[in-house]
């Protein structure tokens, strides 16, 4: 059995293609920011509406953290009772169906929670879950 001497060329890789599409979405995404910079500078009068709603759907659920020393916060910025009402009821008035997911500590007065969750129904929200952890019973 004769013995190899020589070696096999080992394959390339050919990256023409994958190299030649890189450059055409760079490009593309280039001048797609560039029309919409162009677009912006145009000065015109833009139609007038009496009620602008919004076009798309309702955003991810707002979360409403109770601490155990009464601090409420909504998404993440701190707020009272009457400043969480009207965020919400502002944001209703945008998303009709928006929900609101209240996060209680354990350790809080089971007052302040029930206080947030009245704050949600006077802003008329109707979609509101408390968020629980579960724990595995022995």
């Amino acid at each position: 059995m004769p013995l190899k001497t020589h070696r096999d060329e080992q394959p390339s890789l050919n990256l023409t293609p994958m190299i030649d599409i890189v450059f055409l979405l760079i490009i593309f995404f280039m001048v797609g920011t560039k029309f919409t910079e162009i677009e912006k500078q145009l000065t015109l009068e833009l139609p007038q509406v009496t009620e602008a709603g919004a076009l798309t759907p309702a955003p991810e659920k707002r979360v409403v953290n109770v601490f155990k020393d009464g601090r409420i916060t909504l998404d993440g910025k701190d707020v009272d009772l009457e400043q969480l009402a009207a965020e919400l009821t502002t944001a209703r008035q945008e998303y009709a169906e928006l929900g609101v997911i209240v996060r209680g500590d354990a350790e809080s007065a089971l007052q302040n929670v029930t206080a947030t969750l009245d704050a949600c129904r006077r802003a008329g929200i109707i979609d509101f879950a408390i968020a629980v952890r579960e724990v595995q019973l022995r």
